[in-house]
């Protein structure tokens, strides 16, 4: 995923827990912040140490999560940014239950366009 569509900073992170909106299920909890008029999403995600005390087990999370949100591309919402955040339950997904657990996540807070489909 290209820098262009993450948000990076602290700031930017706080900006959006602060004024967004939050969904969640058992693995995932994602905060969406409307931004009118940006060309394309923007994406932050989050592994606690929580989740993982290693770094590899929470790398390999974050790889699941890019790589679904890769996938979803096209059918996400553009002008908005949001947070991923992984919950505990999230640790022993594989990457077809962390797609199918993401997409109802973002189904839930409205980031997905409707022509998507399981």
């Amino acid at each position: 995923m290209r820098k262009s569509y993450r948000v990076k900073k602290e700031k930017e992170f706080q900006q959006v827990f602060e004024a967004g909106r939050s969904v969640a299920n058992r693995c995932f909890v994602i905060y969406r912040l409307d931004k009118p008029g940006q060309a394309h999403f923007r994406v932050g995600i989050s592994v606690g140490k929580k989740i993982g005390h290693t770094a590899v087990s929470r790398n390999r999370i974050k790889r699941y999560i890019r790589q679904s949100l890769h996938e979803l591309d096209g059918d996400l919402k553009q002008d908005v940014d949001f947070l991923v955040i992984a919950r505990r339950s999230a640790k022993n997904l594989t990457m077809a239950e962390t797609k199918s657990n993401l997409v109802h996540v973002l189904k839930l807070s409205e980031l997905l366009t409707a022509e998507h489909e399981d």
